[in-house]
């Protein structure tokens, strides 16, 4: 039984999505302020997704889910807002959230997101599809445990981070385009512009490579996308 954490301080609304994610058969509990979330998070025990809300007393959405990620916690994050402009969707992914959905909002979508959300972690995990671990150079990643360990020590990555890794995996040796990563990785539509995927894409390289100002193994094919070489050299 998954475990999700609604942070909403809407009673209404915040009773009513835990009513129907019971009915699911999650085990659900309500927090209605940022900052006892962020206390609740820390302390334990683990949960496998939030649904958190962006204008929270306390502390907001777009800065616990920072803090969050900030403090080594990458639980899946769903964030429900009234803002459903292109960049405030942006804002909230870039702050570390696996998705978002705009408020007001149709109760089946919001199961269908929770459900692809955990498929998605499962999918990252390796429990339905591809590897559980790959080798890039002398960096281990273990999708299982979302970890990379290698030469910078043991890095955690995000449900975003852990995707858009074993995508370039499985497609090792292969160009992957900007527009397809949008659309298998963030859901979102394939020319939806962002500096997100490139932003990703960074933090991904300080986790792989020697020198990330230099990339040996995460490449960038100018006009084109993206290239995972498991070996320095493999590819060129």
């Amino acid at each position: 039984m998954a475990r999700l954490l609604v942070v909403e301080d809407e009673a209404h609304l915040a009773q009513g999505i835990k009513f129907n994610l019971e009915l699911e058969g999650y085990e659900v509990d309500v927090v209605d302020d940022g900052t006892k979330a962020f206390e609740r998070l820390r302390q334990g025990p683990a949960w496998d997704l939030v649904l958190l809300d962006v204008m929270l007393p306390g502390m907001d959405g777009f800065e616990l889910v920072d803090r969050l990620r900030k403090a080594g916690d990458f639980t899946p994050t769903l964030m429900l807002t009234a803002k459903g402009l292109p960049e405030d969707m942006v804002h909230g992914l870039e702050a570390g959230a696996d998705d978002y959905l705009a408020k007001p909002f149709d109760l089946t979508v919001l199961l269908a997101r929770v459900k692809g959300l955990l498929r998605r972690r499962d999918w990252a995990r390796g429990v339905s599809d591809g590897p559980q671990r790959a080798r890039v150079g002398d960096v281990d990643v273990d999708f299982a445990s979302f970890e990379v360990k290698g030469r910078h020590g043991i890095q955690h990555l995000t449900l975003l981070e852990a995707m858009l890794l074993k995508l370039l995996v499985q497609n090792a040796g292969r160009v992957v385009s900007k527009a397809e990563i949008l659309e298998k990785v963030w859901n979102l539509s394939p020319d939806t512009q962002t500096r997100a995927v490139d932003n990703f894409i960074v933090r991904l390289r300080r986790y792989l490579e020697a020198d990330s100002r230099d990339p040996k193994h995460l490449v960038t094919v100018r006009g084109a996308g993206y290239r995972l070489n498991m070996s320095p050299g493999e590819g060129e």
